[in-house]
């Protein structure tokens, strides 16, 4: 991988703020015993589990799937990758148990039932082509390169070269975290919209001027990572809260945690147990330390 604040809007630190806060409501759910004292009430147990959401979180669920499935065998997990948006409409209409969010919950689907817990935290990095001269951005800078009004390398120190906009399509919640973190939502100027990480990195990767943004795990060496205001696209500054384009992954389900089957609950108290968090690490996730 080639290495090249928080938008001012957003203090330093507010997301890890915000991670922090929100592990330590699941761990005061887990550690209180509401799983035991609320298993009266839940519906009736099923053995299996549908997980459904964003493709940022496809490497935590199919990795949740294998690892839970090795240590609860009677139970199966299966994920299915269409976007945050749709995952969590999933959920709310009872066609998945748990949804995947790399985005907070809108106030329309709160009002709706939906509850989020953080789980981790995740960077996003912005990227380009590797035989792209330029390594480092502020976000001022970033931020014109994708509301248009910046068009071509040149005016940032590099050859001259137009500028290629790439992103999610919409209703990504990485697309929706980058915009809003950025301060531009609804206001870029895509010349691709795709349907996947995976494909924003290979549409950059093969783009002479091309610029995208990928969660932190995906990124390979076919690619340009961009520093942002002078900060590294690096894990222990996503912990810090020094890097700008931060944010939480959730899971989301309708209602909360006790309202849910034996085999849901179960997921949420494993994946704070050390192999829960272990698996989320090797996930490419970013956990940080129990508060």
């Amino acid at each position: 991988m080639k290495i090249g604040k928080r938008f001012t809007a957003r203090p330093a630190g507010s997301v890890t703020a915000f991670m922090a806060t929100g592990l330590l409501m699941l761990l005061l759910w887990v550690c209180g015993g509401a799983w035991r004292s609320q298993r009266q009430s839940v519906l009736p147990p099923s053995k299996s589990v549908v997980l459904a959401g964003s493709t940022s979180m496809e490497k935590f669920a199919n990795m949740l799937s294998e690892c839970y499935g090795k240590a609860h065998p009677d139970v199966t997990v299966t994920a299915e990758f269409m976007g945050s948006s749709a995952g969590v409409q999933a959920v709310l209409s009872g066609r998945a148990d748990i949804g995947i969010s790399s985005r907070m919950l809108t106030e329309a689907e709160k009002a709706s039932g939906a509850a989020a817990y953080a789980i981790a935290l995740d960077g996003i990095a912005v990227i380009t082509d590797a035989d792209n001269p330029v390594t480092s951005l502020t976000t001022k800078q970033l931020m014109d390169l994708y509301t248009g009004r910046i068009r071509d390398w040149q005016e940032l120190g590099g050859r001259k070269q137009p500028v290629v906009v790439a992103g999610r399509e919409a209703g990504s919640g990485t697309r929706s975290a980058f915009e809003e973190l950025l301060g531009v939502k609804e206001q870029c100027c895509y010349a691709n919209e795709l349907d996947s990480e995976g494909a924003v990195l290979a549409r950059v990767a093969a783009t002479p001027g091309a610029v995208g943004y990928v969660s932190f795990d995906i990124v390979d060496d076919t690619v340009r990572v961009l520093s942002l205001d002078g900060t590294e696209a690096a894990e222990e500054k996503v912990k810090t809260g020094s890097y700008p384009l931060c944010r939480s992954f959730f899971l989301v389900t309708k209602g909360e945690i006790g309202e849910q089957n034996r085999q849901v609950q179960e997921i949420f108290v494993w994946l704070q147990t050390k192999e829960g968090r272990e698996m989320m690490r090797s996930a490419g996730l970013i956990v940080p330390d129990r508060p």
